[in-house]
């Protein structure tokens, strides 16, 4: 009815209009035609513009004053807009709308424009602050729309909740006007109840059910195997223990003569429910969702879907709830793909690493919607924590004023731990066997790895396998790419070879930055200690020359190219060809070893102008064979137009000749050692995990 002329307000009291049935439920049933009669009357004595009425309070049949119960405002005011067929509702509240997902739990949560009376229902019911139920069920039937707005905040516009209007389903390929948003619900068990006897008895689910609703408790969901074979529902914490007993003492004699199995309580669940219109009958919805939970390795024990399409309703541990609700959230609507990091070994190539990741923070977050956050920085001595991310321009200062003794299991623990961020990456600059026997385990726990550490991919192969496969099991990454050649895309290149069909019969490259700059200045009559000495003060060897001269480095990089291409070998099936002089092998020092290489001059003279005289030059190579299933490292001669004598400084080089390229090998070159190039192949693999996650590629 619409206001006629006469005063423009007038007060009313809600208990002389609105007629309300007391249930056994605590709560009320609106008595529509008799409270409109009411009102009618009410109105015929009070002719006015504007009405102020009370809310929450109402009268029964017998004119007993009431209440409306929980949320009886908001039922106070959809029914009279109901009643007075009113062109919209507002509620006005303290929060700018409905949002996405609860705030308070994930930052990123958007305030919804709009939603549909069936998905702010679905909504409400699953725990979100929007309305309660039976708030929407009079304005539904008229189809007025209730806008909620903040009474603090009169510039948000607020959300409405109305009819899904004509064209919602024009865009319906944007995930977001699939599903409006996120709901959970915390603390409670399921129950599963299982057995073969179960299978085709009528009434089973019936007597189950009158069991639990006998001691009063609340249902939150229902999941039943097509087979029959078991039936799980989710209650309360604080009710689970009489249903149990119930179930217990109605199926007694089942469960003794074993056409029941058990009857299973699993306590410290959480039910995560995705929402929106018609989200169920649109391919990819429920595909993207587990997709999202499994990569955040959420594990999800029962699932209900109802064939309304309004949601899909999983639980997951209450320790993971939140995780899981911020992996789905950020799918759907693509908030930032958020990791916490760990970075182990802030030695020159973890301290250039987190230099390059402090440049790129802010263009990463504004342009790729990647938000990485190192949570924890472990050296050999100490270690700095934070539980909000490290201020990267300072994170050396910070280290002096807060840092604490290093204690590995801590710092995984530290930065694993933290629920808001669905994932997490251990970044392992170090060179640390002992770092590397770690990998296994923390995969295990669904920990992203990245390394240049050699040491996992070749050590003894049965653990080397064990890695991998567990890698290809799980939704869980390890990326490695600077292993072999620092930044350079030698690993990738070799997978994309194999995984596009194409057959690897040989891999030759110059593997070592150090000896390829040492032997691209053994030239002009140059004495070969000379030239190592050089290298060494301009930083290119290791504090001890020997561990590069010995080539064993180059050795690894051999054995997990020939992994990559399928070879099962040993570090010790590679023969090596060491450079190291034999009489001072046994140096105790380098400085020892640097007095007296001068003597083995001669001999490295006599090898170079054998090459010059035969016009080739003197490359230190590893080599794949993988048809003949080996591999070797060696000093090798090779003509002066051939690609690895035209190198310069510390570049690398490799070759692979496959079946495609048998004439003519793919050839990758460029710096293959040096703390800015390693650190960036460590960066790209970082920004892989990132889109594997789910950032924009």
């Amino acid at each position: 009815m619409a206001p006629q002329n006469g005063t423009d307000c007038k007060w009313m009291d809600t208990r002389e209009v609105l007629i309300v049935h007391p249930t056994g439920s605590n709560q009320v049933d609106p008595d529509y035609l008799e409270s409109e009669q009411k009102l009618e009357k009410w109105y015929s004595r009070n002719p006015c513009k504007v009405i102020i009425a009370t809310g929450f309070i109402a009268s029964t049949p017998k004119n007993i004053p009431t209440t409306l119960k929980r949320d009886g405002s908001d039922f106070s005011a959809a029914i009279m807009g109901s009643l007075l067929r009113a062109g919209q509702v507002t509620i006005w509240t303290d929060v700018d709308g409905v949002y996405s997902a609860d705030p308070r739990k994930v930052s990123e949560a958007v305030i919804l424009k709009t939603l549909s009376y069936q998905e702010a229902w679905e909504m409400s019911y699953f725990g979100a602050n929007v309305l309660h139920p039976r708030t929407i069920i009079p304005v539904m039937k008229y189809g007025i729309p209730i806008l909620i707005r903040n009474i603090f905040n009169l510039s948000a516009p607020g959300t409405k909740i109305c009819h899904p209007a004509v064209n919602d389903n024009e865009d319906m390929a944007n995930l977001q006007n699939l599903v409006k948003g996120f709901a959970t619900i915390d603390n409670l068990a399921l129950v599963n109840v299982e057995g073969t006897g179960m299978a085709g008895v009528p009434g089973t689910a019936s007597a189950i059910f009158s069991a639990v609703k006998d001691v009063g408790a609340n249902v939150i969901m229902i999941s039943q195997a097509s087979s029959e074979h078991s039936v799980c529902f989710a209650v309360p914490e604080t009710e689970v223990k009489a249903v149990a007993e119930a179930l217990q003492s109605r199926f007694r004699q089942a469960l003794d003569n074993g056409r029941l199995s058990q009857v299973a309580i699993i306590p410290n669940c959480s039910i995560l429910a995705a929402v929106g219109q018609k989200m169920a009958s649109t391919p990819g919805v429920s595909a993207t969702l587990f997709n999202a939970l499994a990569k955040a390795s959420i594990n999800v024990r029962a699932i209900a879907q109802g064939c309304s399409e309004y949601n899909i309703t999983v639980v997951v541990k209450r320790e993971d709830c939140i995780k899981a609700l911020r992996a789905v959230h950020s799918r759907f609507y693509l908030s930032r793909t958020t990791i916490a990091m760990g970075i182990i070994g802030p030695g020159l190539i973890g301290s250039t690493l987190l230099d390059q990741l402090r440049d790129q923070t802010s263009v990463l977050k504004e342009e790729f919607n990647i938000d990485l956050r190192v949570m924890g920085i472990l050296g050999s001595k100490s270690m700095l924590l934070s539980h909000g991310g490290i201020d990267l321009a300072s994170w050396k200062e910070l280290r002096e004023e807060r840092g604490e003794v290093a204690n590995l299991e801590k710092f995984v623990q530290h930065v694993h731990g933290n629920h808001f961020i669905p994932n997490t990456a251990l970044v392992d600059c170090t060179a640390d066997p002992a770092i590397a026997g770690h990998y296994y385990d923390w995969l295990c726990k669904g920990i992203h790895v990245i390394t240049p550490n050699k040491k996992a991919n070749s050590g003894p192969l049965d653990q080397y396998l064990k890695l991998r496969a567990l890698q290809r099991q799980s939704y869980t990454h390890y990326f490695y790419e600077a292993t072999v050649g620092a930044g350079l895309p030698i690993v990738s290149t070799l997978r994309g070879l194999l995984e596009t069909g194409d057959k690897i019969l040989q891999i030759e490259g110059i593997f070592s930055g150090t000896l390829s700059y040492i032997f691209n200045n053994f030239k002009d009559g140059r004495a070969f200690s000379e030239v190592v000495g050089e290298a060494k003060e301009a930083g290119f060897t290791e504090p001890d020359p020997r561990d590069d001269l010995s080539g064993t480095d180059v050795a690894r990089k051999v054995i997990i190219l020939a992994r990559e291409s399928g070879l099962k070998l040993e570090l010790s099936n590679i023969p090596v060809e060491s450079l190291v002089p034999e009489p001072l092998r046994v140096c105790a020092s380098a400085q020892e070893f640097m007095q007296q290489l001068p003597k083995f001059d001669p001999e490295f003279a006599k090898k170079q102008e054998g090459a010059e005289n035969a016009g080739e030059v003197l490359r230190y190579v590893g080599v794949v064979d993988v048809t003949n299933k080996k591999g070797f490292v060696e000093l090798r001669r090779y003509k002066k137009d051939h690609p690895f004598a035209q190198l310069s400084g510390s570049d690398n080089i490799i070759a692979f000749t496959t079946r495609r390229y048998k004439n003519q090998p793919l050839i990758v070159r460029g710096p293959g050692a040096g703390a800015q190039v390693t650190a960036g192949g460590i960066f790209s693999d970082i920004l892989r995990l990132a889109s594997y996650l789910g950032a924009p590629s």
